[in-house]
């Protein structure tokens, strides 16, 4: 293994990158991105053997946005994305969790055994997010820390190393405004003026955060079923535990049920269900369109997955614990443009029973997406 964030092991690459990619693999590089010389370095290796398999490089910023990686190892590269950890991957279980389970075509149905995860356990499990080490920190002041460390680090080097930014302290701020319209409709204007900057340097610092795997962005789905179909994108933080630091939401103080509190925790849960739903998504072979569903009414789902054979599944998220008709607009919108392509429609929420609707809508506790059958 190469760890070009060493200091020590970063001068030496930089000063004879050929010696460091030579030999039999598979040679791991981690924060290649240090060192871009590499990448022109193992491209002649692979001119010379392009035997799959014999680099895997590692970084905390997305390959496509070197300029250098998009011109050395174009058609020579597997690019994925390394997300934060499921809740499965952190219980360290194992099976055919849901969203494999739809996507393969299995029949889902609402079990018979009600959930046993208590709102105070979804709280828990949804503020601390999935970053590795944070995990190992004690909750509290040493888990807080780390989360400050981070983002610091994170904006001070892999940022600053892709731009030139000429308000640094701006990005902070809009990462702020972000986290807390994460879940939203992506209004880029209005996050601009929360910050006092100008929509396109705004527009710029958000592709660099999102270099950064600190925020993502789900586009609007279904254009083409009518022109009242809404075509802005949503934003999402990558990581709940990021945005729960960065919203000061702890499980206690989401236990007060102050009303400005849940509203923000709503929104939370929604990120934290749609990146689990997400990286689900990404152990999958097959191509899978992603988005969400937005009318101008405002009826909405949270998330569309579509299979490249066209059936589409669709999910919502509550924060709450009851479900009701009222709770359904969206999907009934969705279902009223697809029909039969609508597959399988999924209401995720905090309470504990599992059952169907009368339209065929399941309704299946949170804990439903890291169960294994």
């Amino acid at each position: 293994m190469v760890d070009c964030d060493d200091p020590a092991t970063r001068a030496a690459v930089r000063a004879d990158p050929g010696r460091f990619v030579s030999g039999p693999g598979p040679i791991l590089i981690d924060e290649y991105q240090h060192v871009p010389d590499l990448l022109s370095a193992i491209k002649a290796e692979l001119n010379r053997d392009l035997s799959p398999g014999r680099f895997v490089l590692a970084g905390s910023t997305r390959y496509s946005t070197l300029p250098e990686a998009g011109q050395a190892l174009t058609g020579r590269v597997d690019i994925l994305d390394v997300l934060p950890l499921t809740q499965a991957e952190i219980d360290g279980g194992g099976g055919d969790f849901l969203v494999n389970r739809l996507l393969d075509g299995a029949d889902v149905s609402p079990g018979a055994t009600p959930s046993t995860t208590t709102r105070a356990e979804y709280a828990r499990r949804i503020t601390s997010g999935g970053m590795p080490v944070a995990l190992r920190r004690a909750p509290g002041r040493s888990r807080s820390r780390w989360f400050a460390n981070y983002l610091d680090l994170v904006i001070e080097r892999d940022v600053l190393e892709l731009s030139r930014v000429r308000q640094r302290e701006m990005l902070p701020r809009l990462l702020h405004v972000l986290a807390a319209r994460s879940g939203q409709v992506l209004n880029i204007a209005g996050a601009a003026s929360a910050v006092g900057m100008e929509k396109s340097s705004a527009e710029n610092y958000l592709k660099l955060l999102e270099a950064v795997f600190l925020v993502m962005r789900v586009p609007a789905w279904g254009t083409t079923l009518g022109s009242r179909v809404a075509r802005q994108p949503k934003v999402h933080l990558v990581d709940a535990g990021v945005m729960a630091w960065l919203l000061s939401l702890t499980p206690e103080k989401i236990a007060t049920n102050d009303a400005a509190t849940l509203t923000e925790y709503g929104h939370l849960v929604e990120t934290f269900a749609v990146g689990e739903i997400l990286r689900q998504v990404s152990w999958s072979d097959a191509p899978v369109t992603v988005g969400h569903f937005r009318t101008s009414e405002a009826h909405e789902v949270d998330l569309v997955l579509e299979r490249d054979d066209g059936m589409v599944f669709a999910f919502e998220i509550k924060a709450g614990t009851r479900v009701d008709q009222s709770d359904l607009a969206g999907i009934r919108a969705l279902r009223a443009r697809l029909d039969e392509r609508l597959a399988t429609a999924v209401v995720l929420y905090t309470g504990t029973p599992a059952f169907r609707f009368d339209d065929g809508t399941l309704v299946l506790p949170l804990d439903a997406l890291w169960s294994p059958t």
